[in-house]
């Protein structure tokens, strides 16, 4: 739990700011974002600076723009006019604004009690789906232990499929459709500064980069629209030619890229490279590691940039759910129809 693409991440509890070229995901982000960091307050660190600037060569949208459309979904967008820490040699404008990053570690442990601590739940680790049949009212499923290799029969009436990057691959074992979506492998890197502790800094909006405290952990995450993503696949399933030098990575059963020899070699020097231009020299920056995972998205998506939450609903009687969602704070979707 939480340990793919939910902690390789720069752990942002969007408020909308991110995506002004998708105002339906800007939107369904601010909403969500009051009743998840009131449901999270222990896990989420409030107390530092996020700042948001907009470069003046090469964004999609200028200064304007972004403070049209902050004004238009309502968020806090506070011009800055001079910061001891920040350069504005390569800045149209910086913005004071208000956005929390929550600690994936500590939320991950916290549902990971709560689910097993919930009677009625019966949790399964090391498990995948042999095989899957639709019955009289119910799906007839076969679960395989990954360590013993024994199978167990399970019915159940209703199916939630929420396997992120792996959704069609279970998706297809019902002989159900695809969704369409597209999978990057992605690097986050994570740093120290003793200067930058208490702040954030994303530049918008383009192949620019965000660098910010990384939950409570005191880290900070930095990432790199140019130079995070590494390998792109725009099939269904997730493709890799570095998937051909690990047998144990396959396109339908994904491995944990952290572990691979074949990931890609880090960016890093290159993203701090990067985000160093917008700092002055008092700004140091201090590279502890990286980890890598695959991140996907929807096809339709890919202009606009957009993370919406897609709920499918593939079968009926028995019921059978697709969930895909790309930011946390959107989990409160699934009431909508469960």
């Amino acid at each position: 739990m939480f340990k793919k693409a939910s902690i390789v991440n720069q752990a942002r509890l969007h408020g909308g700011y991110h995506y002004p070229r998708s105002v339906a995901t800007a939107i369904m982000s601010d909403d969500h974002k009051e009743r998840f960091t009131e449901e999270h307050r222990p896990f989420i660190h409030f107390e530092y600076e996020k700042y948001y600037a907009i470069d003046k060569f090469g964004s999609f949208t200028d200064a304007a723009q972004f403070e049209r459309f902050c004004e238009f979904i309502g968020i806090r967008c506070e011009r800055v006019e001079e910061h001891p820490l920040i350069n504005y040699d390569r800045l149209e404008s910086l913005y004071l604004t208000t956005e929390y990053t929550f600690d994936p570690i500590l939320i991950g442990e916290f549902y990971k009690e709560k689910v097993l601590n919930t009677p009625g739940i019966e949790v399964r680790f090391f498990t995948k789906i042999h095989s899957a049949a639709k019955g009289a009212g119910e799906w007839e499923l076969v679960l395989q232990n990954l360590e013993n290799e024994a199978l167990a029969d399970v019915r159940a009436t209703t199916v939630i499929n929420a396997t992120y990057c792996g959704s069609n691959a279970v998706n297809r074992q019902f002989g159900l459709d695809d969704i369409n979506l597209m999978h990057e492998i992605s690097e986050i890197a994570f740093l120290t500064s003793p200067q930058l502790k208490d702040i954030g800094l994303t530049v918008m909006d383009g192949q620019f980069g965000s660098i910010m405290p990384y939950g409570k952990s005191e880290l900070l995450s930095l990432s790199s629209v140019a130079y995070t993503h590494h390998k792109v696949s725009y099939d269904n399933l997730p493709h890799f030619d570095c998937q051909q030098r690990n047998p144990d990575c396959k396109p339908d059963f994904i491995a944990n890229c952290n572990f691979c020899e074949a990931k890609p070699r880090s960016n890093y020097r290159k993203m701090m490279g990067q985000i160093s231009r917008y700092f002055s020299d008092k700004v140091e920056l201090n590279y502890l590691t990286s980890y890598f995972t695959i991140k996907s998205k929807l096809k339709a998506n890919f202009i606009d940039d957009g993370r919406p939450t897609e709920i499918s609903v593939l079968h009926r009687n028995p019921d059978f759910y697709c969930i895909f969602a790309g930011k946390i704070n959107s989990i409160y979707e699934i009431e909508k129809v469960v």
